[in-house]
């Protein structure tokens, strides 16, 4: 009885090796290679959509400025605009001006100025402060 178990599982062993694969996926070495390529090509997004998706969204940054205090930063792209809460709960609407390169929000006596991770925070009556985002 136990070498007809056996036997049979050996049996269904072999069977499940000799199964062909699909038609659908070929295992020649050029065709594995497109199919890696299109699955690349797939997640890969252009410039374009990356920033069509940046500009028609808010995007929240937070700032850790050189003088202790936290800048929680909601760009609002569409409306041209940013939202500044300090560490205090406090908030302020910025809107955008043009910037040569980076980034420029100002209202009254407040401004934010940036490129890339750091940026210039000036708040009312106080002098400017160098900031990192850190999100």
């Amino acid at each position: 009885m136990r070498h007809l178990i056996l036997i049979a599982a050996a049996v269904s062993v072999l069977a499940a090796c000799s199964q062909q694969r699909p038609a659908s996926a070929p295992t020649d070495g050029e065709a594995v290679r497109q199919r890696a390529i299109d699955a690349q090509t797939a997640r890969r997004r252009t410039g374009a959509e990356v920033q069509d998706r940046a500009l028609n969204r808010v995007i929240r940054t937070v700032y850790l400025c050189d003088n202790g205090e936290r800048l929680s930063v909601d760009f609002d792209n569409p409306r041209a605009m940013a939202t500044i809460r300090n560490s205090s709960g406090e908030a302020v609407d910025l809107y955008q001006e043009r910037a040569a390169d980076g980034i420029w929000y100002k209202a009254s006596a407040y401004e934010l100025r940036g490129k890339g991770i750091l940026a210039t925070w000036t708040a009312d009556g106080r002098q400017p402060t160098e900031c990192r985002a850190i999100d």
